[in-house]
């Protein structure tokens, strides 16, 4: 299995596929899910000739338990100990969800100042901010999230059933074709992982205010997320991300949930594929 080890000494996993000397796709993945939950896209680019990367965010999958560091600044520093130890050049960084945040993050702390990234693509992801403010009053109130933390302390098990049964990929939605196997899936990804890195996790992808992030961002970036997705609502995320980030491209689908990268990857794909062309 490949390592790297952070400065902090925290051990990341990543899969490296694909021709050293092709284009690098970097794939970071959502709450509470490690890199597997990219299985479709890594498949289907390394299929068309790409350099395919992705990791376990820390305390994530078959990263390190650590206790410290479950917040974006390190999620982020993580990433580019992951893109420097493979030395990647010329990389179009991929975020879903709160992926899509550590992507914000990364591309303008790390990526762009290093001269290392291409492109970006954020998918159903978090930024600018989640939680309902006075400065954000669109935003999810905080007692939503404080349920998530509850559900999590009382019964992680149970409540990584019913995510992905639930909301996540829209099968709570009537006429939906439900998938036992995507769900099962994405509750062992989830259990494989640290319920200490998934609970303050939580603090990380709802309360951190990435607006400047998403200033900074230069690089060519595609917005993609689905109007029916009941995890991060699209104007309060997409909408404001396309508007932040200048001369983006903004693609919202009609029906898409919040997991449309599993569930509509041929879709997906197909777009991820021309932007990266284009």
């Amino acid at each position: 299995m490949s390592y790297v080890t952070t400065k902090d000494g925290v051990q990341i996993f990543f899969k490296d596929w694909g021709p050293k000397n092709a284009q690098p796709l970097v794939f970071h993945h959502g709450w509470p899910l490690n890199a597997d939950d990219w299985d479709a896209q890594m498949l289907f680019f390394v299929s068309h000739g790409y350099r395919v990367v992705a990791f376990d965010r820390r305390g994530h999958g078959r990263s390190s338990q650590v206790s410290e560091g479950h917040d974006m600044d390190h999620y982020a520093a993580d990433a580019s100990a992951v893109v420097e130890h493979l030395d990647l050049k010329n990389s179009i960084h991929i975020g879903h969800s709160t992926g899509g945040g550590q992507v914000a993050r990364y591309v303008a702390k790390f990526g762009q100042p290093q001269g290392r990234v291409a492109k970006a693509v954020l998918i159903s992801a978090v930024p600018p901010l989640m939680v309902k403010t006075a400065g954000n009053p669109e935003g999810t109130p905080v007692e939503v999230f404080d349920g998530f933390r509850k559900a999590l302390a009382e019964n992680r098990s149970q409540f990584f059933l019913d995510v992905p049964a639930g909301p996540f990929y829209g099968f709570n939605r009537p006429g939906a074709k439900v998938s036992q196997g995507v769900i099962q899936n994405w509750w062992r990804q989830g259990m494989m992982g640290s319920t200490k890195a998934h609970y303050e996790g939580i603090k990380a992808f709802s309360e951190t205010d990435q607006t400047e992030d998403l200033k900074a961002i230069k690089v060519p970036t595609l917005v993609m997320a689905g109007d029916d997705d009941q995890v991060v609502p699209y104007k309060t995320g997409a909408l404001l991300q396309a508007k932040l980030i200048k001369g983006s491209t903004l693609k919202v689908y009609p029906g898409f949930s919040h997991g449309m990268c599993t569930v509509n990857a041929d879709v997906i794909n197909a777009d991820l594929l021309a932007f990266i062309r284009g």
